[in-house]
């Protein structure tokens, strides 16, 4: 069953852009972003998910990261201030590049609705999501949690932060996967009744 084919309302697509800035917010707003428990949110699922979904590619694009942008600036001016410079926090360029893939990826490989696919996009969002978003936080100066210093500029330090990140990916990896399930799972049923409806 193809996603495009089933020509969904398009308030039900930006419902569920909605929901997962919801939960991430509501999620973060309690958790220090140090730990890896704060990585099982929405916004891998929400990227495969706008990728999948919307078909017209601007939108697959504008929706997810605009909700991503949105749900960061009231976690880092509201919740966590401590980590914010300026809107944002470091290195979020490179975390907002790792999206824009993940994006793509659900158009690649999602392209018909079906539980494989959805978990090798997963998959692919988790290890795209490490390698990209952790090079942006060793490029950007980042602290290392574990020495409150700043990482080496060298080989030794890029591979430093990408072992600290590991914990993080897992939490990631596991986040997309439950909520794919839950958002193209919905996705199906609400269309299947609309259809039904009509």
């Amino acid at each position: 069953m193809s996603l495009k084919n089933l020509n969904p309302r398009f308030g039900i697509l930006l419902l569920f852009m909605l929901v997962a800035g919801i939960i991430r917010v509501v999620l973060g707003a309690d958790q220090s972003t140090l730990q890896p428990i704060a990585m099982f949110t929405p916004v891998g699922a929400m990227a495969l998910f706008g990728g999948a979904a919307f078909s017209e590619r601007w939108k697959s694009f504008a929706f997810p990261l605009l909700t991503l942008f949105l749900s960061d600036v009231i976690l880092m001016q509201v919740f966590h201030r401590e980590y914010a410079q300026g809107l944002l926090y470091k290195g979020w360029a490179a975390n907002y590049i790792s999206f824009v893939f993940i994006v793509l990826i659900g158009q690649l490989v999602i392209r018909k609705m079906s539980a494989g696919r959805i978990a090798v996009a997963s998959v692919a969002a988790a290890l795209t999501h490490f390698l990209v978003s952790n090079f942006g936080v060793w490029i950007s100066g980042s602290t290392n949690i574990t020495t409150g210093l700043p990482f080496t500029r060298d080989m030794a330090g890029l591979t430093e932060c990408y072992i600290l990140a590991i914990p993080f990916m897992k939490y990631f990896l596991i986040g997309t996967l439950v909520y794919s399930a839950i958002f193209f799972g919905g996705y199906a049923i609400v269309a299947r009744k609309l259809r039904l409806a009509h």
